[in-house]
C-alpha cells in the first residue's frame, strides 16, 4: 500500500535519520498489513497517529538510559524512539514469533543491531534473565493496572514507566492507583507531549518507582533468581 509523504514535522524530529522513517514506514505498509500486525486502513495516518505520535515520547526519556518497549508488536513506540535518540539502548519485548520475526527484519535493515536487542517473550517469563532496565515503554498494551503488572517488574530501582495512553488517562491512572502502590511506585502523573509536532498532543501517563519496583513479591523473585543462576543478563530468542 501506498505511504503517504511525510509531514514538515517529520524532518524536524526525525532529523538525519528521515530516509530511516521513511523506510520504516514502507515496512509497515506493505510487511506490516500483509503479516496482519497493522491494519490496512492505519496505513493513511502512519505518520500522525503512529510514528510521530510515538516520536515525541523521547521528549520525557532521559538520557543514555536502557529502555524495554513491552508488548512492542509492529515496533512502537520502541523503533520510532530508537531512530530519534541514539543514546538509547532499548529491548523490544514481544512474545509473539511473527511480530519478533519482522522486528527483527527491521533492526537489522535500519542498522539498529548496536544498540536495539528483541527479545522474544512475556514479561513474567524473562523477569529471571531480564536485565533491569531504567525505563519502561508500552502502548495500547493493556490497562493501566494490568500493564504495570507486568512492566514495573522490569524497571531498576527508582526507574519508571512510560505508557502512551488515549483520552481516558486521567480515569485510568485514578482506578490504578491502588494497584500502582503495590507494586512499588511512589509518584504517578499524565503527561502531554509533542505538542508542536503531533495534534492532539500524546498522552502519557508515568509512574515513577522507588527502591522495590514490583513491589514485595517481585523482590523475593528476583532474590530467588539470583540465588538459583547468578546475575540475571539480557535474552535473545
Amino acid at each position: 500500500m501506498k505511504v503517504p509523504s511525510p509531514p514538515e514535522t517529520a524532518g524536524r524530529i526525525f532529523g538525519d535519520r528521515l530516509s530511516d522513517a521513511v523506510r520504516y514506514a514502507e515496512l509497515l505498509a506493505e510487511v506490516g498489513v500483509r503479516r496482519g500486525l497493522i491494519g490496512p486502513r492505519e496505513v493513511p495516518r502512519l505518520w500522525e497517529r503512529h510514528l510521530l505520535n510515538c516520536a515525541v515520547l523521547s521528549e520525557v526519556v532521559p538520557e543514555g538510559v536502557t529502555v524495554c518497549d513491552v508488548g512492542s508488536g509492529a515496533g512502537l513506540p520502541g523503533i520510532p524512539l530508537a531512530l530519534v535518540r541514539s543514546d538509547l539502548r532499548i529491548s523490544l519485548l514481544e512474545p509473539l514469533l511473527r511480530r519478533t520475526s519482522f522486528l527483527q527484519e527491521v533492526v537489522e535493515l535500519l542498522g539498529l543491531e548496536d544498540r536495539v536487542t528483541v527479545v522474544r517473550g512475556r514479561a513474567e517469563e524473562v523477569l529471571s534473565t531480564f536485565t533491569p532496565v531504567h525505563v519502561v515503554t508500552a502502548r495500547a498494551v493493556a490497562p493501566l493496572d494490568r500493564l504495570a503488572g507486568w512492566g514495573v517488574p522490569l524497571l531498576r530501582p527508582y526507574g519508571e514507566m512510560l505508557a502512551l495512553k488515549g483520552d481516558t488517562a486521567e480515569e485510568e491512572l485514578k482506578g490504578a492507583r491502588g494497584a500502582l502502590a503495590k507494586l512499588g511506585a511512589v509518584r504517578s502523573s499524565v503527561l502531554r507531549v509533542g505538542g508542536d509536532v503531533v495534534d492532539p498532543p500524546s498522552t502519557v501517563v508515568r509512574v515513577e518507582v522507588g527502591e522495590s519496583p514490583g513491589g514485595v513479591r517481585f523482590a523475593a523473585k528476583r532474590a530467588k533468581a539470583a540465588r538459583r543462576g547468578g546475575r540475571p543478563g539480557r535474552t535473545s530468542r
